[in-house]
């Protein structure tokens, strides 16, 4: 566990060390399916469709913004966390090999056997996840609205200094003083597992369905169980593989932004900023959602919310290039503007 322990020592060699055991990971669930399914190229082919179903499934929109989200999050509180998303990948995967593995023993999908259990799942993994994610924003709000007043007395020609930003950072100001226990809820990587584990209680994109469904099929056609399990082993490889990446490469980010004080307020301003809006537009997709789904609520608003909710892989990918364009429009800004020339 040493591995995930969140502190600054030997960050190269854990970030080495973890990407080595997804490798070796994903090797593993090949093996096994080369293994059970050599002599069958249909088998072989749609194992590679659960493998695809999993990669895209990691850039699901509330993937994104929760990994982002907590990265930050802990960064700002000193940390170096390189396993949120892969703890948060895990959890969520559990739950997919759980309902497979249900699905294998019984011979039917979740949706025909229990009916009212997936929708109980459903409504907590979608609430969980919106709720989650407007308290991210939340507390991102907050804290925007205090750096901008840093950044603002610093463009003055005031003095500032690096505590100021850390001491307020890990305050977060009066609200933040009241729900300090509600915000400490996610304080380690490892506390991504079980956020991750309600997130997948839903089972409502089409990735998921395509890999129930696949499991389906192979139980009916009398596939022993151990072999079935092999596309959710296979599913969760691939979504932990890019989970995991999108981590560790919004941790390098966010660290380029920690190297200097100006530009550590500068980039928590622009980038805290996105985050808020993403997070809030996230959260109101899938909370309205869930309400139209409830009540079944009709009209051309409506059909709007029900589209975007079935195109979170899109909303995923966009999400990324936003941060990305945020990332390179800061770097450009910050550049030209010199704001390593103010007070530090």
């Amino acid at each position: 566990m040493s591995l995930f322990d969140d502190s600054h020592l030997g960050l190269r060699l854990k970030v080495a060390g973890l990407g080595a055991a997804l490798m070796a990971a994903n090797l593993a669930a090949w093996g096994w399916a080369l293994t059970a399914f050599h002599g069958s190229g249909v088998l072989l082919g749609t194992a590679l469709l659960a493998y695809g179903l999993g990669l895209r499934h990691a850039v699901d929109a509330d993937h994104i913004a929760a990994i982002d989200n907590v990265t930050r999050k802990l960064m700002q509180e000193g940390k170096q966390p390189i396993g949120v998303g892969f703890f948060f990948a895990l959890g969520h995967s559990t739950v997919v090999v759980v309902a497979a593995a249900a699905i294998a023993l019984t011979e039917s999908t979740l949706q025909e056997r229990y009916p009212a259990l997936v929708a109980v799942g459903g409504v907590i993994g979608t609430g969980v996840s919106a709720g989650f994610l407007f308290l991210i924003a939340a507390i991102n709000l907050i804290v925007l609205a205090g750096v901008w007043r840093l950044f603002r007395r610093v463009r003055r020609g005031g003095v500032y200094a690096e505590a100021e930003l850390d001491i307020f950072l890990a305050q977060r100001g009066l609200f933040g003083r009241v729900f300090r226990r509600l915000f400490r809820l996610v304080s380690r990587s490892w506390h991504m597992y079980p956020l991750g584990l309600l997130f997948g209680l839903g089972f409502d994109t089409a990735t998921e369905i395509g890999l129930l469904g696949i499991s389906a099929a192979q139980a009916s056609k009398g596939l022993p169980v151990w072999s079935i399990l092999v596309f959710p082993a296979l599913f969760s490889a691939g979504m932990s593989l890019i989970d995991t990446t999108d981590g560790v490469l919004m941790l390098g980010a966010y660290r380029w932004a920690f190297v200097n004080p100006i530009r550590k307020l500068y980039y928590n301003l622009t980038v805290t900023a996105v985050s808020v809006i993403v997070a809030a537009a996230i959260g109101g997709i899938e909370a309205l959602g869930l309400v139209a789904d409830r009540f079944g609520f009709e009209g051309r608003v409506w059909r709007a919310i029900g589209a975007a909710n079935d195109q979170f892989g899109a909303l995923g990918f966009a999400i990324v290039g936003i941060f990305v364009a945020t990332w390179a429009v800061s770097f450009i800004v910050y550049r030209v503007k010199g704001y390593d020339k103010l007070n530090a």
